[in-house]
């Protein structure tokens, strides 16, 4: 009973890091605005910046987001906390563009480290404090503190950098003093790989699923990479829309349309968690292609109300998706290589929040909004039927099979 104890209350404390550590990767986006204000660069930089974040999360997940399979679940997250503290140093006394680059690359390395990672200690803390009970719950949790971490970033910056002094000071005080207290936590938590191979030995990441379950490891990351682009833009350059061609300064309201479209996310994930996963699917990529089309005419219209709708729907779809691609890969990657299929999955997801959004942000430098935005949102849309495809023919392989 202690050790199970002890587990149920360590899953608590890593959802709770897991969480304020997502928060923070989300919290820049309403200050973009400003610092393009103060130093007066375009959207293109404010894409350099976010890419830069995205880029650190693809090394890492790349060279280390496998390596608590060998190391420890709560040693990686621990060093992972603790890159963002120094990302959160560097935000304050480095504001400048080559500053804010650091700072948002460093920031994307612990968030490789952190989310496989912690996604994979969550789902065996649970199998230990609950043994027989499934990994639904963890599945539910995990998604709901990585993505729903990620909207109250923007909320909790955009609040503070409206109503107290020093905005673009403040927001990092207060994500710095809560990483440090998550990185005390940590170290309560009991860890869950034991028994490791010590003949192991060092390789960047790979991929490793059962041969049965390739197709539906694909699947799974074409969705998260179909989501995750959906999170770049409203990330990135949604905030800068706002001020700019709505003509909305608030920090509050751009740190809100972020917000929202997490939290339809993570709501989403709830209320899709216990149906069956072809219906989790199916409906997540048409709230997707609704979401896009929505978005899309936002941008056209320049509409406010729109781009909020579409924001809902679109992370609505966001969320079914990506709750059912990581309940794929966590139900056909064995134990023992459960953190490397869980990074390879988020790899993906993070070029897709990152490719899509940089490509969107060159076509800018030579095109309109309006068409450039229209080009993004049919590239999109092609690569959602596209999955849809995949999906439809790996639903029947595995049929097949049965």
């Amino acid at each position: 009973m202690p050790k199970k104890s002890a587990h149920g209350r360590g899953f608590w404390i890593v959802t709770f890091v897991f969480m304020i550590t997502m928060a923070f990767a989300g919290a820049p986006a309403p200050l973009y605005v400003l610092y393009q204000q103060r130093d007066g660069f375009s959207a293109f930089t404010i894409t350099l910046i976010f890419a830069a974040y995205a880029l650190g999360v693809v090394i890492s997940l790349f060279l280390a987001g496998h390596i608590s399979d060998r190391f420890g679940r709560r040693r990686i997250i621990a060093t992972a906390v603790l890159l963002n503290v120094l990302s959160v140093l560097v935000f304050m006394v480095w504001p400048d563009v080559p500053g804010l680059l650091l700072a948002r690359f460093i920031c994307g390395l612990g968030i490789g480290m952190l989310t496989a990672t912690a996604t994979a200690h969550l789902t065996e803390l649970h199998g230990v404090a609950r043994p027989g009970t499934g990994t639904r719950r963890a599945e539910v949790v995990s998604t709901a503190a990585n993505i729903g971490g990620i909207g109250v970033g923007p909320l909790v910056t955009g609040a503070l950098a409206e109503y107290a002094p020093q905005p673009l000071v403040t927001p990092y005080v207060v994500f710095g003093f809560l990483l440090v207290v998550g990185a005390l936590l940590i170290v309560t938590v009991p860890e869950t790989v034991e028994g490791v191979d010590q003949s192991w030995e060092y390789r960047p990441q790979r991929v490793v699923v059962p041969r049965e379950g390739l197709g539906q490891y694909i699947a799974a990351t074409m969705m998260a990479f179909v989501g995750f682009a959906m999170f770049g833009f409203f990330t990135s350059l949604a905030p800068s829309f706002v001020a700019g061609q709505l003509g909305i300064r608030s920090h509050i309201v751009a740190g809100l349309v972020a917000f929202l479209v997490f939290a339809a996310s993570a709501a989403f994930q709830v209320l899709s968690s216990r149906w069956a996963r072809t219906a989790q699917f199916g409906v997540g990529l048409v709230l997707l292609a609704a979401g896009l089309v929505l978005t899309t005419s936002a941008i056209v219209a320049s509409s406010l109300v729109l781009l909020v709708v579409g924001g809902l729907v679109a992370g609505s779809g966001v969320g079914v998706t990506f709750k059912s691609a990581l309940g794929t890969v966590v139900s056909i990657a064995p134990a023992e290589t459960r953190g490397e299929a869980l990074a390879g999955l988020f790899l993906v997801g993070y070029i897709g929040m990152a490719l899509p959004v940089v490509v969107l942000g060159l076509a800018l430098q030579a095109l309109p909004l309006v068409p450039s935005v229209i080009g993004f949102g049919a590239v999109m849309l092609v690569l959602v039927a596209a999955t849809a495809v995949t999906l439809v023919r790996t639903q029947r392989r595995v049929l097949a099979m049965a």
